[in-house]
């Protein structure tokens, strides 16, 4: 019997508009992880905690768009994180509240 990998993961992710979606841009498995999760916290990029999700990630190839799956839960990742710079608080208009898995206790600026 073998135990789970516990190291940490990362996945790194860019989208600029006119992309058909985000690609994953970084990932990795342990200090090539934390490289990853420094780096964005040195410029200011929020990291956002979530195994179910990072471990969906890593299975996209480095620079490839995120398949259609996941585009519900990153799309409401990234409108959160844009109501978050805006200084807007509280869950995404149309969520319940219990329903929102993007509480701030999940991101942690710089």
């Amino acid at each position: 019997m073998s135990l789970p990998d516990k190291r940490q993961l990362a996945v790194a992710l860019a989208y600029r508009n006119g992309d058909a979606a985000p690609k994953v841009v970084a990932s990795g498995r342990g200090l090539i992880a934390k490289a990853i999760i420094e780096r964005a916290r040195q410029n200011g990029i929020y990291v956002h905690e979530s195994e179910e999700l990072v471990g969906m990630l890593m299975q996209v190839e480095l620079d490839q768009h995120i398949p259609p799956q996941l585009y519900l839960a990153v799309a409401e990742l990234l409108a959160w994180l844009y109501r978050l710079e805006r200084g807007e608080t509280g869950p995404i208009p149309g969520t319940a509240p219990q329903a929102n898995p993007l509480q701030s206790s999940q991101v942690k600026p710089r």
